[in-house]
């Protein structure tokens, strides 16, 4: 049943995919929306069998890799880690292929879209339930093909195909530093398995690598590069850039590859890898400044977006940074409690914005909307439990996720804990603002939507709505119900041996015992932002304008994304290309083309057209030509015989 609902995605995605002409749209969609449902099924049997009853196993498939001293299997690894991200990718991806069956309804590509969404979930569920750092890097890979794929789902159009390959580029980068990871640890253990490298971790706590005269301690090598490729894919500073690009794709997409499972993909390897890091702390420290300042950052940059499902993209980029900071200070139970809950109520977010964007016939600007609760009821009502359990709104699921993440920042007593804990909580008043902004600009005020478009506007099908009802419920009830096990009192036996914090680090255990005032403080940060929202759109909808002509040069800051695309345009991409003009037409064209096959053919070419020209068909021509060689003939044989 295990082997079931992890294949059963790559089954339906084989079928939709080659078949997909022959069995036609509806059946495309039955086949992917029944395996995924079955999976979605399965998945919290795997999760109460293994985390509960504690029957955590390996499940041995075949033998995939014997070169040398590489001896790999292809294995199912099945422990509370693996099935939670089970249960989280196979239950979002089945609402969000159910809810695809209306939102793509009009698409003439059904098959292949449905198709690229199988595929992807089969290579989340493989890179979750990897046994070895190659078999994760397959399902590393496989999600990114995926993305790169769904991304530019609609290749007619230039903006999605620049989406896309941006996305594929700056996630090289990443799994560049990832495969790099891997070889170290190759190098440094001599085996790629997980449990092999981590039994022999301790053995290695002082061992250094010799590189360029230089010795680095291994340990903190390794992790900061396996942390690289965690950095891209989950898009943080510095390479973040490709997320809210990645909008350009259909936004079942946004919802379910970059908000609830893709992108927590380097959350989730930061965790499954914290044998390695709890005896790397400088790496752990780098990973707590990077996640808490890409919260802050985020955050800053969501507050002035006007495009619907970019705010929330920028969201997720700033959520996803408290994930991070809260593994660096070792709550990883934490990480991936906020893991979990975020699943669903930014997949909710995203597929309510999905909701409002359909019925408002593809606009996606705010500035365009206003005005529409009444007219599209259900969508609103979704958007504010997503929105109440992304401010971490009492009692709702970000609530305890979230909160729980920051008060253990609080209780690390480090320099980087409490950074952390100022930039998680500033974030969060930024986090309610912005998620009562786009509340208030969509809904509610005086209607900015085009008449053409408002009289043509339409709650959705309930093949739509009954996916954000489900996802709903997740938002709502998702962090009381998992707040025992994941961080609380069940913790321990929760997360058995899939997770390893060492006694000094367990900042979880004194996250319970923070002062009052350090407890509150993100809870009253969320009903500021939320106020101070109410204040900017529904009671003096003119401030926001006043304030942005104001301070008209952090408005454009904040507006342009920090200009980290200018900045990256203008120092790498830019002088990228010049270089590659100049060795193309001066190098490739001028020397090696020019001298070479080029230069032979053009100077083959000249001397055949002059020796064409001797050719001129007259007779008397002729007879001096031979004339001119009997001459030359005799005169050398006289010349000759003399000497």
């Amino acid at each position: 049943m295990f082997v079931l609902c992890i294949f059963l995605p790559l089954l339906a995605a084989f079928v939709a995919g080659m078949f997909g002409r022959l069995i036609g749209d509806r059946w495309a969609q039955y086949v992917t929306c029944g395996a995924l449902v079955a999976s979605a099924l399965i998945s919290p049997f795997v999760l109460y069998d293994v985390a509960i009853l504690g029957h955590a196993r390996d499940v041995q498939l075949v033998s995939w890799i014997a070169s040398g001293d590489l001896e790999l299997s292809w294995a199912l690894r099945f422990d509370s880690l693996s099935a939670v991200m089970v249960v989280v990718v196979a239950v979002v991806s089945c609402l969000v292929h159910v809810y695809s069956v209306g939102y793509m309804s009009h698409d003439p590509h059904i098959p292949r879209f449905m198709a690229y969404l199988s595929l992807f979930t089969f290579s989340m569920l493989m890179l979750a339930t990897a046994d070895n750092f190659v078999q994760m890097f397959f399902g590393w890979e496989g999600v990114g093909l995926c993305s790169y794929l769904l991304i530019g789902f609609w290749y007619e159009k230039p903006s999605a195909n620049d989406a896309a390959i941006k996305a594929f580029i700056v996630n090289r980068i990443g799994d560049f530093g990832f495969a790099l990871g891997i070889f170290g640890t190759f190098l440094l253990f001599q085996s790629v398995s997980f449990d092999d490298v981590f039994a022999a971790v301790p053995g290695k706590a002082t061992a250094t690598l010799h590189f360029l005269n230089w010795d680095f301690h291994a340990l903190t090598v390794l992790c900061l590069l396996l942390f690289v490729g965690a950095m891209g894919k989950s898009a943080q500073l510095g390479l973040h850039t490709w997320l809210p690009d990645a909008m350009e794709g259909p936004t079942p997409v946004s919802a379910l590859i970059h908000a609830a499972t893709m992108v927590t993909a380097g959350v989730f390897m930061v965790c499954r890898l914290s044998p390695m890091f709890e005896y790397a702390p400088a790496a752990l420290n780098v990973v707590v400044v990077v996640g808490a300042a890409t919260a802050f950052f985020a955050a800053t940059i969501g507050l002035v977006q006007n495009d619907i499902k970019r705010v929330i993209a920028y969201s997720t980029c700033s959520q996803l940074g408290y994930m991070f900071f809260a593994a660096g200070v070792s709550a990883y139970g934490a990480a991936m409690f906020h893991l979990f809950t975020h699943a669903f109520f930014k997949a909710l977010l995203f597929l309510g914005s999905g909701s409002v964007i359909h019925a408002l016939a593809g606009e996606q600007d705010m500035r365009k909307m206003g005005g529409i609760w009444r007219v599209v009821p259900y969508t609103y009502a979704v958007m504010w439990i997503g929105s109440l359990a992304l401010a971490g709104v009492p009692f709702f699921a970000g609530y305890y996720s979230k909160d729980t993440i920051l008060e253990a920042a609080f209780a690390a007593h480090s320099g980087v804990g409490l950074f952390a804990y100022i930039a998680g909580t500033v974030a969060a008043l930024m986090t309610a603002f912005y998620s009562w902004r786009l509340l208030f600009m969509t809904f509610h005020g005086e209607s900015r939507v085009d008449h053409h478009a408002l009289e043509h506007a339409h709650e959705s099908s309930w093949v739509m709505l009954v996916p954000l009802f489900g996802l709903a419920a997740g938002a709502v009830f998702a962090g009381f119900l998992g707040y025992d096990a994941f961080v609380g009192e069940g913790r321990g036996e929760f997360w058995a041996k899939s997770i390893l914090v060492l006694e000094p680090h367990d900042t979880l255990e004194a996250a319970h015992h923070v002062p009052l005032w350090a407890k509150l403080l993100p809870t009253a940060m969320g009903v500021a932002g939320i106020a101070l929202a109410y204040a900017f759109y529904i009671r003096r909808p003119h401030w926001p304008v006043a304030l942005a002509a104001r301070f008209r040069g952090l408005y454009l800051f904040l507006l342009n994304k920090w200009y980290f695309d200018e900045l990256y345009w203008n120092v790498l991409v830019e002088p990228a290309m010049s270089l590659g003009r100049v060795l193309w037409k001066g190098g490739d064209g001028a020397i090696i083309d020019g001298l070479g096959p080029d230069g032979i053919a053009t100077t083959t070419q000249a001397l055949a057209r002059r020796a064409g020209l001797l050719q001129t068909g007259y007779l008397y021509h002729y007879a001096m030509a031979m004339l001119i060689g009997v001459v030359l003939l005799v005169s050398w044989y006289l010349l000759t015989r003399v000497g």
